[in-house]
């Protein structure tokens, strides 16, 4: 009867240190000639061996493989985007995702989609979206047309919008423009990221759109805008959340609520206090903690 091969075989031992030694003395030479300016960026050779050492079994070493191909830059994009694509150790993929993270080359996005939208692993999956995420702008219409289509299930939605919200300024255009869009996955999505957008640049056009949302006709639209209000900090908003406390969606007068805390505005005290008896408990709740952030806040302004 056959038996698996035991990792402790003394045959086996050898083949794996000599494959890490290899490793650690190729990652090491790279390094060298990058410090001294002599390395020579096309030799497909070279480059190949640092993306196969991306499948080292040692953690640390697969960082420094990944330093080193990031450090490399641009010229080690087309061997990376292979390895995303192809090799069948998913070890390999998932550090080709990371690393191609670092370089952020807008040539990599078709192939980050793929492996986003397609890759077995989820591992792979959800570096892909982090890649797609830190190429920025290239990746927008992408990530807009995934929160748009009816294809994809909620998790893949879910990195798309986390991607748009991540990228923020960069995707500024797009998002004015898609904020109308049928789509109610894509404006939930472009509300969130509107809110990222106002705190990277206290951006005031970001800011009085997420108000302008406020009385949109969608709950879930009026929501993620009271809630990104809390986040953006933004004062004038103040009165309009105080409005939006009578909406007739509880999960919106919870948003404003707590955004009104975040706040800190003692203008929003008297019509916190009125929630006190409401007759939703989770709104006397949060009232109640509103009320007293408010009033910490104020006791700090004094001082």
């Amino acid at each position: 009867m056959s038996q698996s091969l035991n990792i402790d075989t003394p045959g086996v031992n050898d083949s794996i240190l000599r494959v890490q030694a290899e490793n650690d003395a190729l990652v090491q030479r790279v390094n060298e000639q990058i410090s001294l300016e002599i390395f020579d960026a096309t030799d497909e050779t070279v480059l190949k061996q640092l993306v196969e050492g991306l499948g080292d079994p040692r953690g640390l070493v697969r960082l420094r493989f990944a330093e080193t191909l990031g450090e490399i830059g641009e010229a080690a994009t087309p061997f990376l985007i292979e390895a995303l694509k192809n090799h069948s150790n998913v070890v390999v993929r998932r550090a080709a995702a990371k690393t191609l993270t670092i370089i952020a080359d807008p040539r990599a996005v078709p192939d980050l989609l793929q492996a986003f939208l397609n890759d077995e692993d989820t591992v792979v999956r959800s570096s892909a979206a982090g890649a797609l995420a830190r190429t920025g702008e290239a990746s927008v219409p992408a990530l807009l047309d995934i929160l748009a289509s009816d294809e994809h299930p909620q998790d893949i939605k879910g990195h798309a919008a986390w991607a748009l919200a991540f990228i923020g300024s960069e995707a500024a255009d797009y998002l004015y423009k898609a904020l109308n869009a049928a789509s109610l996955d894509v404006r939930c999505a472009v509300i969130g990221a509107l809110g990222h957008v106002a705190q990277e640049q206290s951006d005031e056009k970001s800011c009085n759109l997420l108000v302008s949302a406020l009385t949109d006709p969608e709950a879930l639209i009026r929501t993620e805008a009271a809630a990104a209000l809390g986040q953006v900090n933004y004062p004038p908003s103040v009165p309009h959340l105080i409005l939006a406390l009578h909406d007739s969606d509880l999960d919106v007068r919870k948003a404003a609520i707590n955004s009104l805390g975040k706040i800190g505005d003692r203008a929003a005290n008297e019509p916190l206090q009125a929630l006190l008896n409401d007759e939703q408990e989770v709104v006397r709740i949060l009232a109640k903690l509103a009320i007293a952030q408010i009033e910490r806040q104020s006791q700090e302004d004094d001082w």
